[in-house]
């Protein structure tokens, strides 16, 4: 059976490939340092593959058919996507898929309840195309993407996402295959862009919810951690934030170290991430 060996949890805010210049040099190198810590964790787990969850910006989605979550099949990507190339400056690139990977997380997952959408095309913008520059910058280990909606109402709901991460985590693991598995979500923290908190970053509400996640208490996790309060950080982006509790009900109630943060208002965005201490 496939092994998940590491699952992390990271920004993917564009301003950190797209225009870090602007924020002062001591948050541009806590960024770096930070980005490079996690690639770190990721490369000491020796995955095979990354199963990745992250915001769809709707970039392929109609508006009025927009899938909870869809699961891309194909056996190579590229991006960034033509528009994005710009905003993120990030040269095009292009990365392996795992068909077979993900083929069998759209079966599995809809023998336990989740029936999701897949796809063979699926444009990457900032939601891989940043995090996968600061991780795997020779963009040589194979991902399995899965596009959620974090966007458009209705949204899933925390408890949602954390019954999806478990489902998710349990197929992966009864994958017949020796693969060793990441599982990598991306998103957030707190931002709003182009709405009335453009310019803040609400860093209590960020610090709150990374050592939230941190303490490894899923139920305590559903208690607390709303839509709502997520919008109150920052309404056109923090919900992003909904990948990274799929990515905790997948690694299970362990605890996580928290990696790095910084709160980046020249960058428009709250940007950390986390790793969780999966049991041997």
């Amino acid at each position: 059976m496939a092994t998940i060996v590491s699952v992390l949890a990271l920004a993917h805010a564009p301003g950190a490939t797209g225009w870090l210049d602007r924020a002062p040099v001591h948050e541009q190198e806590a960024l770096i340092a930070g980005y490079a810590a996690m690639a770190k964790r990721l490369h000491e787990s020796r995955p095979d593959v990354i199963v990745g969850v992250a915001n769809d910006h709707m970039l392929n989605f109609s508006m009025n058919n927009v899938p909870d979550w869809c699961v891309g099949i194909a056996d190579q990507w590229q991006g960034p996507a033509e528009w994005f190339r710009d905003w993120v400056n990030i040269a095009p690139y292009r990365v392996a898929g795992h068909r077979a990977l993900g083929r069998a997380i759209v079966q599995g997952c809809a023998q336990r309840g989740f029936g999701l959408a897949f796809a063979e095309q699926l444009e990457f913008d900032d939601n891989w195309s940043v995090p996968l520059h600061f991780l795997t910058p020779a963009h040589d280990i194979p991902l399995v993407p899965i596009h959620m909606n974090c966007v458009l109402p209705p949204m899933p709901a925390p408890a949602r996402c954390l019954a999806f991460g478990r489902v998710l985590g349990e197929v992966i693991r009864a994958w017949p295959s020796d693969a060793r598995v990441a599982i990598m979500a991306t998103g957030g923290l707190s931002h709003d862009p182009g709405g009335p908190k453009y310019f803040e970053v609400d860093e209590a509400f960020d610090r709150g919810f990374m050592d939230l996640l941190a303490a490894g208490d899923s139920a305590r996790v559903e208690r607390e951690v709303s839509l709502e309060r997520m919008m109150a950080a920052g309404d056109g982006g923090t919900v992003e934030l909904l990948a990274w509790l799929v990515a905790m009900g997948a690694a299970g109630d362990c605890p996580a170290d928290n990696i790095f943060y910084v709160p980046s208002v020249p960058l428009r965005c709250g940007m950390g991430g986390m790793a969780w201490n999966l049991p041997l």
